[in-house]
């Protein structure tokens, strides 16, 4: 059975049954879609609706196509549309059915439970040895270090999963048997798909041994990062300005406590006091076009530092995208109690 049953009430059903439906939902939305004879979507039916019709003379044993709304909200199956998501979202609908080219529902969306739809692929790079953890990594591997009461790499899992993001595998190298126990079992129904790689190849090096990408966009992070990125801007970001790489960047300000010479050679022309610098730094977080993976070269250590590289010096599109809200690279023992710290006040 599916698991939006619950959801369903046919058209020959009473107002009786419907309310015996929209109470067996309990705390859930309240909300029932109506099919037809044929397994259609024809309208929508909530407890709302059944009320005022009841303040109108209408009876329990009245049909509940009496009742429903015959203009509904709903995406079709075939090409996802994110910016229609985020319509839906901002007008606070909760549930949203997937239709396909009959009206048939193929899956209804909480928008309790995702913020969005993503169609891409996730990949997380967990092969590396977290040298500069030592001794916390010698047995643990670092997205397995817990950060209050889960691991670093579950905070980013859960965090695409909640974006609507289904397709996700993660590489691993480095006390490998551990990531793969911890991930064998489903995710809300979704399994995270576990790849060796040989050796340690990089940040991007290893995405050449997934053999099954199912959409034209992926998404390549580290594993060790601790972050809330609006996952959703990101992808439209890189969708609406038609880019071949997006890179998620944090702003960084160098503060220099002195005096700072402005010199013509050795002639000084001016001082600045105290100045500041403002960069972005990359974040670890990247959006690919699918096609551009067969430029990763085969069995060779590769960051997606020289990917960029690679994109930028081919005349391909690669773009910035300002993450805002927190982001801790945990790459470092201070950058592990950041991220112990700041996990307490969220």
């Amino acid at each position: 059975m599916k698991d939006f049953q619950k959801y369903i009430i046919q058209d020959s059903a009473t107002i009786k049954d419907a309310l015996i439906a929209l109470n067996n939902l309990s705390s859930d939305v309240l909300t029932l879609f109506v099919l037809n004879n044929e397994g259609c979507m024809v309208g929508t039916v909530t407890d709302g609706d059944i009320r005022r019709k009841l303040v109108d003379g209408y009876t329990l044993d009245n049909k509940v196509n009496m009742a429903m709304h015959t203009k509904f909200q709903y995406i079709k199956s075939n090409g996802i549309n994110v910016n229609e998501i985020k319509r839906l979202r901002n007008d606070n609908i909760t549930l949203v059915p997937c239709l396909d080219s009959q009206n048939r529902i193929v899956r209804i969306i909480n928008l309790r439970k995702r913020k969005s739809i993503l169609p891409l692929d996730a990949v997380l790079m967990a092969g590396g040895k977290g040298e500069r953890l030592r001794p916390l990594t010698e047995k643990t591997p670092k997205p397995l270090l817990k950060v209050g009461e889960k691991s670093i790499i579950d905070y980013n899992i859960d965090r695409l999963i909640e974006f609507g993001v289904e397709n996700i595998s993660v590489t691993v190298n480095y006390l490998k048997e551990q990531i793969e126990d911890h991930f064998k079992d489903c995710r809300e129904g979704i399994k995270i798909n576990c790849v060796r790689e040989p050796s340690y190849l990089g940040t991007i090096g290893s995405i050449q041994f997934i053999e099954n990408i199912h959409n034209d966009t992926i998404l390549l992070m580290n594993s060790d990062l601790f972050t809330n990125i609006n996952y959703e801007d990101f992808y439209l970001h890189f969708i609406n300005n038609d880019a071949d790489m997006s890179v998620a960047a944090v702003p960084y300000s160098v503060n220099v406590p002195y005096g700072i010479f402005e010199l013509n050679g050795r002639d000084i022309q001016g001082i600045r006091e105290k100045p500041s610098y403002n960069y972005y730094a990359n974040a670890g977080i990247y959006l690919i076009k699918k096609k551009h993976l067969a430029l990763i070269p085969k069995e060779k250590f590769f960051n997606a530092t020289d990917f960029i590289e690679l994109l930028i010096n081919k005349g391909h599109k690669v773009i910035r995208f300002p993450l805002t809200g927190y982001w801790i690279d945990i790459g470092k023992h201070e950058d592990y109690k950041k991220a112990q710290d700041l996990i307490k006040h969220l």
